[in-house]
């Protein structure tokens, strides 16, 4: 009897020990946990992983707690992601974590997540997208958006709205500035280049695939074919790598 109630007693001190263990863990690592949120300068990603997923987080002084996950990146193959502010988490053991806080183009989806599950870019689907939403605008010479377009104003407009990217104003400088590629190795969202020649540069374009680009021209904003008899073609540039 006398050793059944030692071990009773054994048992309780063994589970009250553990839980003291437990909390003692757990309030450490709160307490130790320092955390440094700031704004930071808008930049574009894209998935470098599909096992990446978003938490809304809870800031309180110098900690911070985790949601469950409320956005799963395989979920999103072609979604450009837009950071502006940035969370160094510091833990008791030393390891500090980078997050930062995204939202998608279209600002439907948001969240905080870890950076190593992202990788600088934009996709080529988001520049699209917004190529896309500017057909049947109007042409005006100098216009650069959102309302009217010249040529030069509508590549300039889309590649900061889907890329962050600022791109010089005339077509000439765009030509100027950017690398240029072959027609072999002309991808999607590359720009297309036409005038008398390299110096001479008076129209510009984005190549959509398939011979054919979008562009504002006399009849607004359309998609039309880049090889036609009114326009003469000078050169291809790289302005950015987009994901395909």
């Amino acid at each position: 009897m006398k050793n059944h109630h030692r071990s009773l007693k054994l048992g309780l001190l063994i589970i009250i020990g553990l839980s003291l263990g437990i909390m003692g863990h757990l309030t450490r690592a709160s307490a130790d946990t320092y955390v440094k949120e700031a704004s930071m300068t808008p930049k574009t990603y894209v998935r470098a992983s599909s096992a990446g997923a978003m938490y809304t987080l809870k800031i309180s002084s110098s900690t911070v707690s985790f949601s469950k996950k409320t956005h799963y990146l395989k979920n999103y193959p072609s979604t450009t992601w837009e950071a502006t502010k940035k969370l160094y988490e510091k833990k008791a053991n030393g390891a500090t974590y980078l997050y930062y806080y995204v939202t998608n183009k279209s600002g439907s989806v948001s969240g905080w997540i870890w950076h190593k599950y992202l990788k600088a870019g934009a996709t080529y689907a988001t520049l699209y997208g917004y190529a896309k939403d500017e057909l049947g605008k109007p042409y005006s010479y100098g216009g650069n958006g959102p309302s009217s377009f010249d040529c030069s104003g509508l590549t300039k407009y889309v590649y900061a709205k889907a890329a962050d990217k600022t791109l010089p104003r005339t077509a000439q400088s765009q030509y100027d500035t950017y690398t240029h590629v072959s027609s072999s190795k002309l991808e999607k969202g590359d720009l297309a280049f036409f005038g008398g020649s390299t110096s001479s540069i008076t129209h510009v374009g984005i190549y959509i695939g398939d011979g054919m680009m979008l562009d504002a021209q006399n009849y607004g904003v359309i998609s039309e074919a880049i090889h036609v008899s009114w326009w003469h073609v000078v050169g291809y540039a790289w302005p950015e790598t987009l994901v395909q």
